[in-house]
């Protein structure tokens, strides 16, 4: 049997996020820092709400950064931004987690809300068997919208769309476990429908995932150090 290991992104592989990082790396400081303040209390509440309201805000601000470019020299941007955002930002202890399941012969897959543009060269850099992230929307003329293909790939969507691999790659064997390491209330759904859920918030007990168990101790009790 072949157990799936699920990985958050954002703040459980790496350090902080990634999204204004990227989109800095697209188009400049300027742009996104003019959208920024342009939309800063809906960011603001965004970021307290959650949920829907993060969803769109996050969606349209993707809207005025992105909107009308082209789609491989965004493709280009972003497997540069993947390098060098997990050269500077890469968790050594989530990558030796993540390599441990590799050694295992397990599946492991990055599930994120981050755009699958870049989280895709994530995956590939780390080994991982597949990843699962925001997708992008391109209109005929090759360029981005700056909308959502789908949905934000955050709380159920994030599950939903994990469930949907796993079916793509054969479904889950009799017996097997399903692992999920997140650090927000966006990977809740994930955490709490795996076989073992892991908190790698790095604020352990005040963290929103307080009720699993932490990365440092699920590491010291299947020896993966």
């Amino acid at each position: 049997m072949t157990d799936i290991a699920a990985f958050d992104f954002d703040g459980t592989l790496t350090n902080g996020g990634s999204v204004f990082s990227f989109l800095v790396a697209v188009r400049g400081t300027v742009p996104v820092a003019a959208a920024s303040v342009r939309l800063a209390p809906r960011l603001a509440r965004a970021a307290l709400a959650g949920g829907t309201t993060a969803d769109r805000t996050k969606e349209e601000l993707f809207v005025r950064v992105l909107a009308g470019q082209d789609s491989s020299t965004v493709e280009s941007a972003a497997e540069a931004f993947a390098r060098d955002h997990l050269a500077r930002r890469l968790r050594t202890d989530a990558r030796r987690r993540l390599d441990w399941h590799r050694a295992r012969g397990d599946l492991v897959v990055i599930v994120s809300a981050s755009p699958e543009c870049y989280v895709r060269h994530v995956g590939e850099r780390l080994g991982a068997t597949g990843v699962v992230a925001t997708r992008l929307e391109v209109d005929g003329a090759g360029r981005l919208t700056g909308r959502y293909e789908g949905h934000n790939c955050r709380g159920r969507e994030k599950l939903r769309r994990l469930d949907e691999w796993i079916a793509e790659h054969g479904g889950r064997a009799d017996g097997s476990t399903l692992w999920a390491y997140g650090n927000s209330r966006g990977d809740l759904a994930l955490l709490g429908a795996a076989d073992v859920g892991v908190n790698a918030g790095r604020l352990g007990r005040l963290g929103r995932l307080s009720a699993y168990p932490g990365l440092e101790q699920v590491t010291t009790s299947t020896g993966a150090d």
